[in-house]
């Protein structure tokens, strides 16, 4: 019980992170209606750029820039398969993740890691967040703003509230309307590829910010830390969903509870780790955790609101048959 109470402000910290590449996500699975494979490629291009460029001796917040920028890139590829070339985006996705691969690797110089080198306290003091921190913060040798969990809420109220402006622009409307009704979009003037290709941009780009916080919080890039990133996004959007869709009506609050539901994942993880579970078995976990929020909508409507309904028609019936 006392490892998995102090492992819960990494958990928390992880699950924030994850839960900005989760925001990209939902605005591809939910808005725009699409399911976009390149994740699982563009989370691990945002973790390589960035490692590189800052090893490499860039200031920290232009290496983050770049890699913001490179999964928008990414995205943009999806974009143009989908729509310039008629590719369906779930083929399109896979397409470019599979490519991405190969990128990684070359952005990396075909090192399947790089390392940032945190044994000099110089280097360590750059990063915006780390593992280290946690400790440093709880053991008093840091201050408590350097603490990944307030650093990274600061970021991720800084990006809902971006999105949240953008997303009320004309532009952002016009992505909104693609995602709800393409036919009706069309009718109204809207380019529903450009407003396809910006969504999967923004999305990529938030999923690639979002590896290289993850690159720094390990102090480190691998090729495979994208692998089923996918499924984690979906997760932390399914269950944010299902426990807040009746409370979160303001479209703000409905990305905060995409994060929410990223480190709820986190914390259910870190629990059955504690538990004795093979770390081995996590994808497969994963899976079975995405299965069953996806199924719960589907059991409530099946299920308790027919049986709500025969009642109500047996009410009905035995209504009409007094009158008669």
């Amino acid at each position: 019980m006392m490892d998995f109470i102090n492992a819960l402000p990494g958990a928390v910290s992880q699950g924030l992170i994850w839960g900005i590449m989760a925001i990209g996500v939902y605005i591809t699975y939910k808005i725009l209606d699409i399911a976009d494979l390149t994740v699982d490629g563009s989370f691990c291009t945002g973790a390589a750029v960035f490692v590189v460029l800052f090893t490499g001796g860039m200031n920290l917040w232009l290496a983050l820039l770049a890699a913001l920028i490179a999964g928008m890139l990414a995205g943009l590829v999806t974009g143009l398969l989908h729509t310039f070339c008629g590719i369906p985006a779930i083929l399109a996705g896979i397409l470019t993740q599979l490519s991405l691969w190969s990128v990684n690797m070359a952005v990396m110089g075909m090192k399947a890691t790089v390392a940032i080198n945190v044994t000099t306290p110089e280097m360590l003091d750059k990063l915006l967040v780390s593992l280290r921190f946690v400790k440093d913060v709880s053991n008093g040798t840091r201050p408590f703003y350097r603490h990944p969990i307030f650093v990274v809420g600061l970021l991720t109220v800084a990006v809902i509230a971006v999105l949240y402006w953008f997303f009320g622009t004309e532009l952002g409307c016009s992505l909104r309307a693609t995602g709800s009704n393409q036919n009706m979009a069309r009718a109204q003037g809207i380019n529903t590829n450009v407003a396809k290709v910006l969504g999967l941009v923004l999305s990529n780009g938030l999923v690639s910010l979002s590896g290289a916080l993850l690159a720094q919080y390990n102090s480190a890039s691998e090729i495979n830390m994208g692998r089923g990133a996918i499924v984690i996004g979906l997760a932390a959007v399914i269950i944010g969903d299902v426990i807040f869709s009746k409370i979160f009506r303001n479209f703000a609050l409905k990305l905060l509870s995409v994060s929410i539901g990223a480190i709820i994942y986190y914390i259910v993880i870190q629990a059955v780790l504690a538990m004795g579970l093979n770390a081995n078995y996590l994808k497969a976990l994963s899976a079975i955790v995405v299965a069953i929020f996806l199924s719960i909508p589907y059991w409530k409507g099946k299920y308790i609101h027919t049986k709500a309904a025969v009642p109500a028609q047996a009410g009905a019936k035995m209504g009409g048959d007094l009158n008669a």
